[in-house]
């Protein structure tokens, strides 16, 4: 890059399943950056090919090291322009690139351009195809496996906005029981959807007892990675 271009980072979207989703704008940018910093160099990798980049790849994850934050700061700090992107989908949204742009912003300051290109998230694919009706909702993220879970639900099914979370293929089906035992009776619908932009994408709307028991007498469709909406009163 040039070097007017020093002590900026890309915060890249990439496609959450489908291929083609990913912008001229985002494969541009990961062409031209000196480094592309991604979860999983295998993951990434298999994108990059697609679509010809010869960027180096570097990881970055939830456990890197200190040292590595460190090693970053001090290459955009000599003018290395990075793209972070991670697995799937927006970085830093439920996702451990938050806390690398954290510290790059609380070493630069405004000093530094972050440049964030977007696409792709679970999120607002899953919540514009649930046909859920309200200007407002609240994204959780990834629930706690315990601490404070319980808590978040009763929050959720209090509320008088849409609820979004993400969940696992391991604890989906937890969660479903858990929901249904706690809150078949709350009225409120339910939108289930895995393998979002894949072949099998898959979206199961209803009542929580219907919800539920569609997962539960289709063990096969428990696979990929799951948006839960809630729908408001």
């Amino acid at each position: 890059m040039n070097k007017e271009e020093q002590k900026k980072i890309y915060i890249v979207a990439t496609p959450i399943g489908n291929l083609e989703d990913i912008s001229h704008r985002a494969i541009r940018i990961l062409s031209e950056v000196d480094v592309v910093l991604c979860e999983d160099t295998r993951v990434t990798g298999k994108l990059l090919k697609h679509y010809k980049i010869s960027s180096k790849l570097e990881s970055y994850h939830a456990h890197s090291h200190k040292n590595k934050e460190q090693k970053i700061l001090d290459n955009i700090e000599s003018g290395v322009v990075y793209a972070l992107v991670s697995d799937a989908g927006t970085p830093t949204i439920s996702d451990p690139g938050v806390k690398l742009i954290h510290e790059i912003y609380k070493k630069f300051g405004n000093n530094v351009d972050v440049v964030s290109i977007p696409g792709p998230t679970a999120l607002i694919t899953a919540l514009s195809s649930s046909g859920f009706m309200g200007n407002q909702f609240t994204f959780y993220g990834f629930l706690p496996h315990k601490k404070g879970r319980n808590k978040i639900f009763t929050e959720i099914f209090e509320s008088n906005r849409i609820g979004v979370f993400y969940e696992s293929p391991h604890r989906i089906m937890k969660t479903l029981q858990f929901i249904h035992e706690n809150y078949h009776d709350s009225g409120k619908k339910i939108c289930v959807a895995r393998e979002l932009t894949k072949m099998y994408e898959e979206k199961v709307i209803g009542d929580i007892s219907t919800v539920f028991s569609y997962f539960k007498n289709n063990e096969g469709k428990v696979m990929g990675e799951f948006v839960v909406i809630i729908d408001k009163p």
